[in-house]
């Protein structure tokens, strides 16, 4: 996620689009062999390491930047042997350029037994390489190529009895229905947000609407009856994407530098989507993983526990509650169980204590200050 404060933006076309067809027509189209990635077919089962399900640990981890020198660096000193037997979740937003993406990735599963990926906004942008892509579903198709000749998984799979599912998700503005700031001028969603002119989508695809929102969560689709089987076949399930599934997941505007995030952040069909796999009501044994807003996170919703465990920009490491960066990557799962709480996560430990107060338009002392100090500059 980057956001940023420009004093220009470019905006996109605002003639609204349906969706009702969108993906019969796009799968026409050029890209539409990526929706043809797995036919039906139960899930793949790989076996648990040494065939022992209490010795399978899962880590997780989103938001690695390393175009960012500082972050590469960090990934290159992950252990080359103390992870050898394990699974890694990558949530998205690995790298802005294929290279580093190439590389990243690469590293990862040198010291990983099996890497999983769901794509991030970042990993969409074409700003740096406009020459190589005729858009963003273009390089999405040549990253998840590039997956699969790495070995890095992008389909559900079950590894011994825990079930792992990867959801592809983008997100869409009216998913923010809390009350918006108006006390100061917030800059619009195309000066803050650089996917608005960073990301090359075609015409009948857009921010504005839910069509973006619609296509990815159709990518979906193809893996229902795999879906259908891990529910039916394991007790315990990870699901995981790069979007926020619920707005509860990110602070209230009034805490925010930027209060406009949460119309760019996530999905209502994502929420959607993982409750048809965990159930409703949820259950002990059900799991989600998510990246995009940098909040280190772990609360449990409706009987669903949702984690982020960014590593984030390396400026944002110094600043933040996020506990650095020793911890990462998180292990969510270990002998056969949940891992306890992640902590300290200061936003979700927040909330724990305090409630939420979407209608309080009140701007935090720190927010205030800055929005102050920007008026009188």
């Amino acid at each position: 996620m980057v956001l940023r404060l420009a004093s220009s933006y470019m905006s996109l076309p605002r003639t609204p689009h349906g969706s009702s067809s969108l993906s019969q027509r796009m799968a026409l189209r050029k890209f539409g062999k990526m929706w043809k990635r797995s036919c039906t077919r139960r899930p793949d089962i790989l076996p648990s390491l040494n065939g022992d399900d209490a010795r399978l640990r899962v880590f997780v981890l989103s938001d690695l930047h390393t175009d960012y020198s500082e972050n590469m660096k960090w990934v290159e000193c992950l252990s080359t042997v103390k992870h050898k037997r394990d699974v890694l979740l990558v949530a998205g937003d690995v790298a802005e350029t294929y290279d580093n993406f190439i590389l990243t990735m690469s590293l990862l599963k040198e010291r990983f037994e099996h890497v999983f990926y769901v794509p991030g906004n970042h990993d969409l942008w074409c700003r740096r390489e406009s020459e190589n892509y005729l858009g963003s579903l273009e390089k999405l198709e040549k990253l998840l190529d590039a997956c699969k000749r790495l070995g890095v998984k992008t389909d559900p799979m079950v590894i011994g009895s825990l079930g792992i599912i990867p959801l592809f998700s983008w997100y869409h503005e009216s998913f923010d229905r809390e009350e918006d700031i108006t006390s100061f001028r917030v800059p619009p969603l195309e000066m803050a947000c650089k996917d608005y002119h960073a990301c090359k989508w075609p015409e009948e695809l857009s921010n504005k609407d839910t069509s973006l929102a619609s296509y990815f969560d159709a990518m979906n689709e193809d893996n229902m009856d795999v879906m259908e089987d891990i529910k039916k076949t394991c007790e315990q399930i990870i699901t995981f994407s790069h979007f926020v599934p619920r707005q509860e997941l990110c602070p209230e505007k009034r805490m925010l530098f930027y209060p406009n995030l949460p119309k760019i952040i996530g999905s209502d069909s994502l929420e959607v989507r993982l409750r048809s796999i965990h159930g409703a009501e949820g259950s002990g044994s059900a799991c989600h993983v998510f990246g995009h807003t940098h909040f280190c996170w772990d609360a449990t919703l409706d009987g669903i526990r949702y984690v982020q465990a960014p590593l984030a920009y390396p400026r944002e490491r110094k600043r933040r509650m996020n506990g650095g960066e020793n911890w990462l990557p998180f292990c969510i799962y270990s002998d056969s169980e949940f891992a306890k709480r992640l902590s300290p996560c200061y936003w979700s430990d927040y909330y724990s204590v305090n409630p939420r107060q979407s209608h309080n338009t009140e701007l935090a002392p720190w927010v205030a200050r800055f929005y102050s100090q920007r008026i009188t500059t």
